[in-house]
């Protein structure tokens, strides 16, 4: 399986943002992390992070096989698949985490911004 950034046309496997993704026609929110916003991005600062994320998060996909594992609820209030995401066997949000791309999501937005 190969994933692309997600464009205008069918989304079938493809990266929307750091946090997002689509796998196989399904909408996926990567379980437990929260990347900056690259939709309505608050401040320059955001969006360059948002936009990092989400390419770092296609190449980590396009790594090796891709399993997702439901833990807890099954959809958040968009209707999206809540998934932990693993590449051979590692976590994605994990490894997101320690490179500075995401942070642990604890049920709220806040600021990217300083």
């Amino acid at each position: 399986m190969t994933f692309s950034i997600c464009g205008s046309g069918p989304r079938i496997d493809c990266v929307v943002d750091g946090d997002t993704i689509w796998m196989d026609g399904q909408k996926i929110r990567l379980l437990d992390i929260d990347t900056p916003e690259i939709s309505r991005p608050r401040c320059a600062a955001e969006d360059r992070l948002g936009q990092a994320a989400k390419y770092r998060l296609h190449t980590l996909l396009n790594a090796g096989a891709v399993t997702l594992e439901s833990e807890g609820r099954d959809r958040d209030r968009y209707g999206r698949l809540l998934r932990r995401v693993y590449v051979d066997g590692s976590s994605v949000g994990d490894i997101l985490i320690g490179e500075g791309l995401a942070r642990p999501y604890d049920g709220g937005r806040r600021s990217w911004c300083g």
